[in-house]
């Protein structure tokens, strides 16, 4: 009766040796001097990291909620395979303009390139991600140079950028505010499809199923993956995964994530029957 407690307690303590390679900084202040109060609230990240591994893949990631709420969290399907999460906070609207929150995600991005090494992360391996308006702004970054050149590093820096469920047209939060409908497109400098160029990073495009997504999102977002290809861009994918809603998609979405970066730590992306 003793071998099988005894085996559990090795258990429990190879999980928890496994447990302590990981390490957490919180609440990390990633775009001082503003000035904003509310972004001196607001502007913080977490960094999960392993301490006993160098050059690792660095994923940033930002949440969803409309850009009008959500809070940063770890995705936990990331967690313990050797990749760092920076997981982000930005500001949200009404107490701020779209603009500011983009600048929040590039400063945020800045931050992982200019940091990152002296915890072992490999400034060549950043991936940048995020669901819904973490996934718009994840694209504007990713794809409209300008953000993330106020901060002195080039987007085409970025070795991926994996969109989940992200609007592509202008915001409907934006929109909204401007007094036009959710069901009345509007393509301009705040949408991504607007700064789409044959020389963005990769990019891996996830949706929700079709007939769950929200206002039309799986199309709007296959006609982004489209246009991508039409212009030129030799490295875009798209997933659909069904079965799943808008709101509930993050979570196989980061593990299609999961099977690329990894792939690429091996020296190739997964072929694309295999990614999930």
């Amino acid at each position: 009766m003793k071998k099988p407690f005894t085996l559990f307690v090795l258990l429990l303590i190879t999980l928890a040796a496994v447990a302590q390679n990981y390490k957490t900084l919180e609440n990390i202040p990633y775009h001082t001097g503003t000035g904003d109060a509310y972004a001196d609230e607001r502007c913080k990240l977490d960094f999960y990291y392993p301490t006993d591994k160098e050059n690792f893949p660095v994923a940033v990631f930002f949440h969803g909620g409309g850009l009008t709420s959500g809070e940063k969290y770890l995705p936990v399907e990331l967690m313990e395979s050797g990749i760092g999460i920076v997981t982000v906070n930005y500001r949200l609207l009404p107490k701020a303009e779209l603009p500011d929150i983009i600048d929040d995600a590039a400063a945020a991005v800045a931050w992982t390139f200019k940091n990152i090494a002296q915890y072992g992360g490999n400034v060549q391996r950043i991936y940048v991600s995020g669901h819904s308006a973490g996934g718009y702004l994840t694209d504007m970054i990713g794809l409209e140079k300008k953000w993330l050149s106020k901060y002195d590093v080039d987007a085409d820096s970025i070795c991926a950028l994996f969109p989940f469920s992200g609007q592509v047209i202008t915001h409907f939060a934006l929109r909204q505010q401007r007094g036009i409908k959710n069901t009345t497109p509007l393509i301009d400098e705040f949408a991504p499809l607007f700064h789409i160029r044959p020389d963005a990073p990769p990019i891996v495009i996830i949706s929700a199923d079709r007939e769950m997504e929200m206002l039309g999102r799986y199309e709007e977002t296959a006609y982004f993956w489209r246009m991508l290809k039409v212009c030129g861009h030799k490295n875009v994918h798209m997933y659909e995964v069904q079965g799943f809603n808008h709101g509930n998609m993050a979570s196989p979405a980061a593990l299609i994530m999961k099977r690329y970066i990894l792939s690429m730590e091996r020296g190739h992306w997964p072929e694309r029957e295999a990614a999930f």
